[in-house]
């Protein structure tokens, strides 16, 4: 019997272009509601918004590259109907709308919990000013919109499960705490939750004591005491005590690293690491506590997939931020469904085989064939 190439028992292994932008758009349309009246629709709107992302383009610059794509005066207005108390409801649902394949209820993971600020070049004004932080100068500005993400950072499963905006008021255990209620919802649970060195204060260590969750938190070298207890050759456990109106006893895990030349220097260096709720050798906490930097590559590919805007609305920059981060999501969703060898042992993922950038092209190739490309530009004097 011959099988011909098109009969349906034949299944096409190939990963398309309008998958790749049905699976974003649909997650967004599916979690948020715009009310339009008329020929557009919320679909369109958001298909715009992940073309932008795809290209890194603004709202007026994809108007001016897409024949078939709304206005720009209709699309910031239909864009001015969400609200910040909406985005904030609904962002973690669409960050893990697809994210069930990849991280499995009533399994274990690592996690991070980490700050990523988005520069900002503009005036603060009663808009903005509790939404606009200053920090370290970067990309030749100290003003920044930020945000608290809860990022995984098991291996092969590297996604954004939550995304905060920074304001004034809230303080560093309460976004903690946000992000712990995140995981407890997705029914996942905690091997250890590793923090930036931003978060080595007494409020935070107190609480995540106090509610019991494994963490990594590496030390600052403020005192003399400090000093000296990250001074030895042999990885060991230590105990420091933070003072105050009630003493805080630490445990300490000390890794020695050596430089072997790197920038440099030479011998070995002590790194501490304040930890809880594991039983983990220092070596193996400092490799966990390792595998947080690939949250650092995350926020750059995330920067690759962010629409483009001079805007001081929170509201706007940020549904970019949500949709920077989808993206990046649903790339590691296709990566761990489609992209994973048939073998024996752990399962892995060939990320060679699609790239990120591979990705963006890909659903750009769809915006483009969907709203056309403009194909002439009105020029004001004929050729000579």
């Amino acid at each position: 019997m011959v099988i011909r190439r098109d009969s349906p028992c034949i299944q096409e292994n190939h990963v398309k272009p309008k998958e790749c932008c049905a699976l974003t758009v649909d997650t967004l349309n599916h979690h948020l509601t715009i009310p339009i009246r008329g020929k557009l629709t919320q679909k369109d709107v958001f298909q715009t918004l992940v073309g932008m992302a795809s290209m890194h383009k603004s709202i007026h610059s994809i108007t001016q590259t897409l024949s078939d794509v709304a206005c720009e005066t209709s699309l910031r207005y239909h864009l001015k109907k969400l609200s910040l108390e909406e985005l904030e409801r609904a962002s973690s649902a669409i960050l893990t709308h697809s994210l069930t394949s990849v991280l499995v209820p009533g399994e274990s993971y690592e996690f991070a919990i980490d700050y990523t600020h988005d520069p900002y070049y503009g005036e603060t004004s009663s808009v903005n000013e509790n939404y606009v932080v200053r920090s370290k100068r970067k990309k030749s500005t100290n003003e920044f919109y930020s945000y608290v993400t809860l990022y995984a950072i098991t291996k092969d499963r590297q996604v954004t499960l939550a995304v905060y905006p920074l304001r004034h008021g809230i303080s560093k255990v309460g976004y903690i705490a946000r992000c712990l209620d995140r995981i407890s919802e997705l029914g996942l649970t905690i091997k250890a939750v590793c923090l930036d060195r931003e978060f080595f204060t007494r409020r935070v260590i107190e609480f995540l004591q106090t509610v019991k969750v494994p963490f990594i938190i590496p030390v600052v070298k403020h005192s003399q005491r400090m000093k000296d207890l990250l001074a030895g050759k042999k990885s060991r456990y230590a105990t420091y005590t933070m003072k105050g109106k009630l003493a805080l006893q630490l445990t300490i895990a000390i890794v020695v690293k050596y430089q072997k030349g790197k920038r440099g220097k030479h011998g070995g260096v002590n790194l501490g690491y304040v930890v809880s709720g594991t039983s983990w050798s220092p070596f193996r906490v400092h490799q966990i506590y390792r595998s947080r930097f690939s949250i650092e590559s995350s926020y750059r590919m995330r920067n690759l997939a962010k629409p483009r805007t001079t805007s001081k609305d929170p509201v706007l920059r940020y549904f970019y931020a949500i949709i920077s981060f989808l993206l990046k999501n649903i790339w590691v969703f296709l990566l761990w469904t489609r992209f994973s060898p048939v073998k024996q042992g752990p399962r892995t993922i060939c990320m060679r085989s699609f790239r990120f950038e591979l990705f963006l092209l890909l659903i750009w190739d769809y915006i483009q064939s969907s709203f056309k490309l403009v194909r002439e530009i009105p020029a004001f004097r004929c050729p000579v």
